[in-house]
């Protein structure tokens, strides 16, 4: 037994361009993109919901770049430091292997945050029904883009309504 949403629930296309900008705009605007989009549009629970998401989406980048930044320097001081007490010693090889996997993970990472943005984007441009469906409690988890929606849907529900 489903019931349909009624069009009083259901965003306006002004709402769904919001959100979606929230989201595509993450690559170039970083977090400042859907925070002027949050602060614009507040009295949208759509346009704020899909802003809040692409926030956390930022959140969740920063401590990842952060933690790349931490053990790139933390691993560049080590051998630094381990390689000053032998003389006439080549270059810390650690340092011509780990420098590159950390760069790739550095970019890995902002691949990854620019298909997810990419990937909300498009939702949140066309139907509403997903954002209905978390709403209203009938959340599918068929995907792992589902489960990151609905991961963040639970986080921002609080500050959407």
């Amino acid at each position: 037994m489903s019931e349909a949403p009624d069009a009083a629930q259901l965003p306006s296309q002004h709402e769904r361009n919001m959100a979606m900008l929230a989201h595509i705009l993450q690559p170039v605007g970083w977090w400042m993109a859907p925070l002027v989009i949050l602060l614009i549009k507040r009295e949208s629970r759509f346009t704020s919901f899909h802003a809040l998401q692409a926030l956390l989406l930022q959140i969740i980048y920063l401590i990842l770049i952060v933690g790349f930044m931490v053990l790139w320097f933390g691993s560049f001081v080590l051998m630094m430091v381990q390689h000053a007490h032998a003389k006439d010693a080549p270059p810390p090889l650690g340092l011509f292997i780990l420098a590159p996997l950390l760069w790739l993970g550095l970019m890995g990472t902002w691949i990854v945050m620019l298909v997810i943005a990419i990937i909300y984007g498009i939702k949140a441009s066309g139907p509403s029904i997903r954002f209905w469906a978390v709403w209203h409690g009938r959340s599918s988890k068929s995907d792992l883009a589902g489960l990151l929606f609905n991961v963040m849907a639970f986080s921002s529900r609080r500050y959407c309504r």
